[in-house]
């Protein structure tokens, strides 16, 4: 792709209290830390008040509050005069429409029904709703007696909705606001009718965040005129795609994006299963990291815990969890509720079957969804997934054996309404029942339930780390890779400091059972969820910690829920996570073992970013973790950066300072600086991938790399390393002659013997060679 690679990128979350500006000041720091892009958030107008910005409600313009036009200005000007680029978050598949008024395309549409110039825009099954857009929005359906009529709108509370045309109450006909309700293009109802009776496309489940048709040219341009502008400008220099699944057909798209961008860097938010590759074709330098993220968390972790973390899971349960049939129920509980809407539009689709009832189509629907092993197609490309889904449902359910043989052929045609509209529901399927449901009801190890993760692969082995990485250098050298991002579970270093639960098992065991027994819940697995995560985060704030276990309880399903609160289990969790601040035993367990685990974890942290930082691809750091981040999910990891300190830290390492591994950070900081710095420098020097030999009786605990004339050395599983008395004569198998560290100026030589890991990796877990 033409248009210039990064050579490394930092993600900014812009909203109303970090605008623009705030990212203009930045420029500098930017630069001194050594990426050559900044990487933001989405930045057309959105709803008011968001704060992530994939909420687009207008694309004609960049949003107000985050500094608008002017603002973006100023902040392109304060990259380029550092020599800096910049990175645009793109959101095409949907747009918020929570506020109609403020989303022009949608009010017109809810004005004028099929007549309106946007209804091509919007994915609406016209026919399922007797011509009208059903909008849910009431609390009920005696609500409608709420609905008033007030300069010229219908009003439901603070909801704005327009009157069509010649349908609103005159002196000849003072219709009631209900009357004037029935005559509207769209019909309020009440929002528990989203789960089976919704008529438009929407963003997983959330009827708020309508999809967009953009595989229709009209809607393609119209959406991508401000973003072609900021191309053309030379404002914008690479992009991120948002949600490619979403779209009717991704290959397409980028194609369009391709030819309007002139072959600008761009990457997607794709979610590659373990194996998947891709689809061939696509105009794109990649994913935007997540199967880099697996692949690094990964060969961290010890494969030796696994037993003993199953036995403990089976214990907590009560029963030993089928992960497979846990994610085949939680995807079913998503077809069966929340996205039910989405199956039924399928059956409508499909029609009649011979001799199939539409009910028997309905479930068979669910079930091949269900049984998807990945999140979607793009026909004719995966075809052998959709071919073994419906072996997998055939062998599942045998009585389903004569509507899932009627589907297949539908299913398998490229581009059938029917066929695409399936691609675009399995994807939110497995999002929702995977990433959403079945990641909070395992804990059985949560450091691995991570975006693009595998939970049952329990750690990588330092052989296919390498098998992985060297395909990554051959094929996939620009895609992006991270460690963290607004939508990972936890961040990079909460899971390095969990990896190292791997490592002491039966010490880990023993101190749940007290916090189980001490403080029971009545829900064991989702305990043992909350605890990980706690120990992961500590120390942290008891607010911090409460808003984490409230949402991971409803997210879970299992004992409370969003839309069903239980407030007596929610009463009992709270009062679990006050144990851990509040009673004197349970908190001095916890400060203990963090402070035994925390230099661990902390060794974890900086090999795991070395790795990321060096391996192919582009590595992306998301805002804040260049120093120690201990966040949890979202809105966690949205908190505020401080980045005086960051500024403060790094002039002290540049004017020579070694930090210690210890709590302040500055050792990640170091290792981020002098990656990034010597990627943006000396990019020939990262052009292949060739593992390095390690000898001797640790060679085990270290993962070591040769990119091109740049060496990574990186320490893993250091807990048992030290207990086998550290790296003792075990070596690094280098060309012989000098070599110095990058990060701490070390040097050593590599004779017949190799080079030391003992003399290398003193001050650090990590080094970065070149030759001296």
């Amino acid at each position: 792709m033409s248009g210039g690679i990064p050579s490394g990128t930092y993600r900014l979350q812009f909203h109303a209290d970090f605008t623009l500006d705030d990212g203009a000041a930045l420029a500098g720091y930017l630069a001194d830390l050594g990426v050559s892009h900044a990487y933001a958030s989405p930045l057309l107008r959105s709803a008011e008040g968001s704060s992530h910005g994939y909420d687009t409600t207008d694309h004609e313009h960049v949003d107000e509050a985050r500094g608008g036009r002017p603002g973006l200005d100023r902040f392109v000007a304060a990259l380029h005069e550092r020599g800096l680029g910049l990175v645009l978050d793109l959101v095409p598949n949907h747009m918020g429409v929570d506020d109609a008024h403020a989303a022009g395309w949608w009010w017109s549409l809810l004005e004028q029904g099929t007549d309106s110039p946007h209804a091509h825009a919007f994915d609406v099954d016209w026919a399922a709703g007797g011509g009208r857009v059903r909008v849910p929005v009431l609390g009920s359906a005696d609500d409608l007696a709420q609905l008033t009529v007030e300069d010229g709108e219908l009003r439901y509370y603070e909801h704005r909705f327009p009157i069509a045309p010649g349908t609103g109450p005159t002196d000849d006909d003072p219709a009631t606001p209900q009357e004037v309700h029935d005559r509207q293009h769209y019909e309020l109802v009440d929002w528990r009718r989203a789960d089976g009776d919704l008529n438009y496309r929407r963003f997983f489940a959330i009827n708020t965040l309508a999809g967009l048709r953009v595989e229709d040219e009209r809607v393609f341009e119209a959406t991508h005129a401000l973003v072609r502008e900021l191309l053309a400008d030379g404002a914008v220099d690479g992009l991120r795609i948002d949600h490619p699944d979403g779209l009717a057909d991704p290959g397409q798209y980028l194609d369009r994006l391709a030819e309007l961008s002139d072959h600008r860097w761009t990457v997607v938010e794709k979610i590659l299963e373990p194996g998947e590759h891709l689809p061939s074709g696509w105009a794109t330098a990649g994913t935007t990291g997540y199967d880099a993220l697996a692949e690094v968390d990964g060969v961290l972790v010890d494969p030796a815990g696994e037993p003993a973390f199953t036995a403990l899971d089976t214990e907590i349960a009560g029963r030993a969890v089928d992960y497979a049939e846990l994610v085949h129920g939680t995807k079913r509980e998503v077809t069966d509720g929340i996205l039910g809407s989405e199956v039924q539009r399928l059956a409508r689709l499909v029609g009649d079957l011979p001799g199939v009832e539409p009910a028997q189509v309905t479930e068979a629907l669910a079930e091949l969804l269900a049984c998807f092993d990945v999140y979607r197609t793009y026909l004719p490309e995966g075809r052998a997934h959709l071919d073994s889904t419906v072996a997998a449902v055939r062998e599942r359910r045998p009585d389903l054996t004569a509507a899932v043989d009627g589907l297949h052929p539908l299913l398998a045609t490229p581009h059938t309404e029917l066929a695409t509209r399936f691609e675009q529901t399995s994807g939110p399927v497995m999002a929702k029942g995977v990433e959403d449901s079945a990641y909070y009801r395992w804990s059985r190890f949560v450091a691995l339930n991570e975006v693009g993760g595998d939970p049952t692969r329990f750690g990588l082995p330092v052989a296919d780390f390498h098998a992985a990485q060297a395909e990554r250098a051959d094929g996939r050298a620009a895609s992006m890779t991270t460690l963290s991002t607004h939508d990972t579970k936890r961040s990079e270093d909460v899971r390095a400091r969990l990896a190292v639960l791997a490592e002491l098992p039966g010490e880990w065991a023993g101190l749940v059972r007290g916090w189980l027994t001490r403080h029971p819940l009545a829900d064991r697995p989702l305990a043992h969820q909350i605890w990980q995560n706690l120990v992961g985060a500590w120390p942290l704030s008891a607010e911090r910690a409460h808003a984490y276990a409230e949402k991971a309880a409803r997210e879970a399903g299992t004992s409370t829920t969003y839309t069903a609160v239980d407030e007596e289990f929610e009463a009992s969790l709270h009062a679990m996570v006050d144990a851990a601040f509040e009673d004197p035993t349970t908190r001095a367990e916890v400060d203990a073992f963090v402070e035994r685990i925390s230099p661990y974890g902390w060794s974890n942290s900086l090999s795991q970013k070395l790795l990321q930082l060096t391996i192919a691809g582009v590595p992306d750091v998301y805002q804040g973790t260049e120093l120690w981040d201990f966040s949890l999910v979202d809105p966690d990891n949205r908190r505020p950066v401080d980045y005086a300190q960051r500024r403060t830290l790094l002039a002290e390492l540049d004017g020579g300072t070694v930090p210690a591994v210890d709590a302040t950070g500055a050792a990640k900081l170091l290792v981020v600086s002098r990656a990034l710095r010597h990627r943006r420098d000396s990019p020939a020097a990262f052009a292949g991938y060739s593992p390095v030999e390690v000898t001797g009786p640790a060679a085990d605990h270290a993962v070591a790399f040769d990119r091109g004339g740049v060496v990574t050395v990186a320490t893993r599983l250091p807990v048992r390393l030290a207990a086998e008395g550290g790296w003792r004569d075990t070596a690094l198998q280098l060309p012989h002659g000098g070599w110095r560290d990058l990060l701490t100026g070390t040097r050593v030589v590599s004779d017949l013997h190799g080079a030391p890991l003992a003399d290398l990796l003193t001050a650090l877990p990590v080094a970065l060679l070149v030759r001296d």
